[in-house]
């Protein structure tokens, strides 16, 4: 297959220009579809075990099917500790990902005629010989390692699994260096574990919860949204940081509007007051903790006097929140949140968080963090893997120490033209993650696209990645394929069923069968002995006593725990660090050449007439992937910038007018976005969601393809961000460093026009 050269496609794919029309959203939600059906009762339908993949938190529920095999609902399943019987309104709307008619519905290889590009439809045995013969010719001049996978999602391992049985490690999750990284980092640093999901927050049991760069209620977390709507019902303390008026915020004992950038300020004057008023768990820290004469000289300096100046809250408030998480201690707990790569010091970030929660004896305690448990289950049989030349270790790790997981950043820097390193990287798939919005910075991604001899995109929905791949496979929804068990970690270890419901619609297939229908072209039987995925699970879960036939009665299962859910004090405890404590000075970082504790550093400041850019989420949506789903466009199908009073007035705004957004470096937003004045945001900032502004727009035979209900509305910030910070200890990749000024002229015009 010859490669061509992207740039003529990009024309396609439709960028904004002055007189570009914005396709009208369909009208046609789920709740029309049925409405014409005769009722059925719940013993007329037929219940399946599934996990909603609409975000991660992987709620377990039930698909219920009409006779003639149409999907009717999905709810929550009792026996889910993710979901308690109850799903948010994105599991309750899943169901729209399946009946959406924007799908991708066959396989697509890239043509050209007569110098036009486009796709055409192909037999998934035509779709294979095209990527086999790709990754053969690619393994041929530079390596199998020089194709690089980059996933996310219950499909992603499938692929991962089989690149690894072919002979590359060289994957990414855009997921790890934005999100989880610097938080996992940050805690084993700390107690020599991480926390992973669900994090184990003893929600149900606190007196005082702190969200510090948390927005629940907006990010719907299902099970913790839950237990604090329960935490708000019986009146314990919330305390949120945040410079937005959240949801959250709204719900909060404590509001406190902090200048953006300046968390760990924060953090260090609570450790100092806690400290210095002696409010501090005296017996737990002695009997668990190490370094804390270090932590309390270095705090010193960190006054909540000093703390006003940085992060423009008053002392007064900053000693008042301290003390009330202090009276609540040990019941208390500094949420460690999420989305964690902010600024580009976010493992020291999330060291301060960390090091507040043992100070306040939290970590192992009723009303803090309790100790998770899982199941652990057996890998099937297979051969050694092959040993890959290099992988992305090489390409991370040695920049980064604690990196865990590849850095999607760094393995596109080895994409690009004038790389001329060791770790070329000459192909990429791309599965169920769109890198357009999911990686920084926009221009990079689409100059090392350009660059591969072979571009793979795998999902449910042409976004904007299907506008640059060579081959675009069309991915069965989650309610329509089998994918690995679920394994959560929690107050008892449990294990989950995703059955399909219904049959993958169109010509769709699951994740599964794909990556191993190419393992079988590419050589792979020894790893396959299987031939339905079904085999394998069922083998996995008859080791630890159970099977498939019993997850599709009951959907859940859940296991007696081994250990205690909570320190035993009259005990010794052996925590899994150097010492043996919990490190309030980290030997490993001093060990590193990294600071063994948190060093509050200014970070920068927007350029005169620029106001710093924040995202976040929609309780309605998980980013760009269910933009298009019909029943959650009709709850939100565009977004608003949320912009205080008086940079309204500087810029002679009003409510509903569209604007456009324009960075330092002159890029400009392709899409408008309509303004939302009002006092929740800090006047230095501006707000809005992440994930719209969709440009995917391709042509298929003839005719052109584009998530309808998305395209083109609001603006996709991930054009915008440009001053990306990377944490040293893990390479996680800090977004919220980014400015932005607005234009009320729509600048695409003007530019036709000169």
């Amino acid at each position: 297959m010859s490669k061509f050269n992207r740039r003529d496609f990009i024309k396609i794919s439709g960028t904004a220009t002055a007189g570009v029309a914005l396709t009208p959203a369909l009208s046609s939600g789920i709740g029309q579809i049925f409405q014409n059906e005769k009722k059925l009762t719940d013993d007329q339908l037929t219940k399946t075990p599934t996990i909603c993949e609409v975000c991660f938190w992987n709620c377990a529920g039930w698909t219920y099917t009409d006779p003639d095999n149409k999907i009717i609902k999905v709810v929550g399943n009792d026996k889910d500790p993710h979901s308690n019987g109850r799903l948010c309104p994105r599991g309750t709307g899943g169901l729209g990902m399946y009946y959406d008619e924007n799908r991708l519905k066959k396989p697509l290889v890239r043509v050209e005629e007569n110098g036009v590009q486009s796709f055409k439809e192909v037999s998934w045995d035509e779709a294979f010989d095209v990527i086999v013969d790709n990754m053969k010719a690619i393994d041929e001049k530079y390596g199998k390692e020089s194709i690089a996978l980059f996933y996310h999602g219950k499909t992603g391992p499938h692929f991962k699994h089989m690149m690894q049985y072919w002979g590359s490690d060289t994957n990414a999750k855009p997921a790890s260096a934005q999100c989880l990284i610097t938080r996992e980092a940050g805690y084993i640093a700390t107690y020599g574990t991480g926390l992973a999901s669900p994090e184990p927050t003893d929600i149900n049991n606190t007196e005082c919860l702190v969200l510090i760069g948390n927005h629940f209620g907006e990010n719907m977390h299902n099970g913790h949204v839950q237990e604090i709507s329960k935490l708000i019902d019986r009146k314990g303390t919330i305390i949120t940081v945040d410079p937005r008026f959240s949801t959250a915020a709204a719900h909060s004992t404590h509001w406190l509007p902090i200048k953006p950038s300046t968390d760990l300020a924060l953090l260090l004057a609570w450790t100092n007051v806690i400290i210095n008023e002696n409010l501090y768990d005296k017996e737990y820290v002695a009997r668990y903790t190490y370094g804390f004469d270090e932590l309390k000289a270095h705090v010193q300096k960190y006054t909540p006097e000093w703390a006003q100046t940085v992060t423009t809250i008053p002392a007064g408030d900053i000693y008042k929140t301290a003390r009330v998480m202090a009276n609540a201690a040990p019941k208390v707990i500094i949420h460690p949140g999420r989305h964690t790569a902010w600024y580009g010091d976010d493992t020291q970030r999330t060291r301060a968080m960390a090091i507040l929660n043992a100070i306040l004896g939290s970590w192992g305690r009723k009303g803090g963090f309790y100790f998770p448990e899982n199941i652990k289950l057996p890998n099937h049989p297979h051969p050694p893997l092959p040993k890959p030349k290099w992988s992305w270790r090489d390409i991370s790790q040695g920049k980064h120490k604690l990196a865990f997981a590849g850095i999607t950043n760094e393995i596109v820097d080895c994409a690009l033209p004038e790389y001329d390193g060791p770790y070329k990287i000459k192909g990429m798939f791309f599965v169920a993650t769109n890198p357009l919005q999911a990686i920084p910075k926009e221009d990079t991604i689409k100059k090392a696209i350009q660059n591969q001899d072979f571009v793979l995109a795998v999902d449910t929905m042409p976004s904007e990645i299907t506008g640059y791949a060579d081959v675009v496979l069309p991915e069965a929804t989650f309610l329509e394929r089998l994918d690995d068990i679920r394994v959560s970690q929690n107050k008892s270890p449990n294990v989950a069923l995703r059955y399909p419901a219904v049959k993958p619609k169109y010509d769709s297939k699951p994740g599964w069968w794909i990556a191993r229908e190419l393992g079988i072209r590419l050589g792979l039987h020894d790893y396959y002995h299987w031939e339905e995925f079904e085999e394998y699970l069922d083998w996995q879960l008859k080791q630890i006593g159970t099977s498939i036939s019993e997850l599709k009665e009951v959907g859940v299962k859940h296991f007696d725990r081994k250990t205690p859910m909570y320190l035993n004090e009259n005990e010794e405890y052996w925590f899994n660090t150097n010492t043996g404590k919990i490190e309030l000075v980290s030997t490993d970082f001093q060990e590193w050449g990294y600071d063994p504790l948190p060093v509050y550093k200014a970070h920068d400041e927007a350029p005169a007439g620029y106001l710093r850019l924040i995202y976040g989420r929609l309780p309605m949506h998980t980013f760009g992937r269910t933009l298009n789903n019909p029943n959650l466009n009709d709850l939100k199908n565009e977004p608003k910038l949320w912009v205080n009073p008086k940079v309204a007035k500087i810029y002679y705004l009003e409510n509903n007018q569209e604007v456009w957004l324009q960075n330092p470096e002159g890029k400009v937003s392709s899409f408008p976005i309509k303004v939302r004045i009002t006092e929740r945001i800090r006047h230095d900032s501006v707000f809005m969601p992440h994930g719209f502004g969709n440009k995917g727009r391709i042509k298929v035979d003839g005719k052109i393809l584009e998530m309808s209900r998305a395209y083109g509305r609001g603006i996709s910030d991930a054009e915008l961000l440009h001053n990306i910070k990377i944490d040293p200890e893990t390479g996680g990749t800090g977004m919220r460093n980014s400015f932005v000024t607005i234009l009320t002229e729509n600048p695409h015009t003007k530019a036709v026009e000169s």
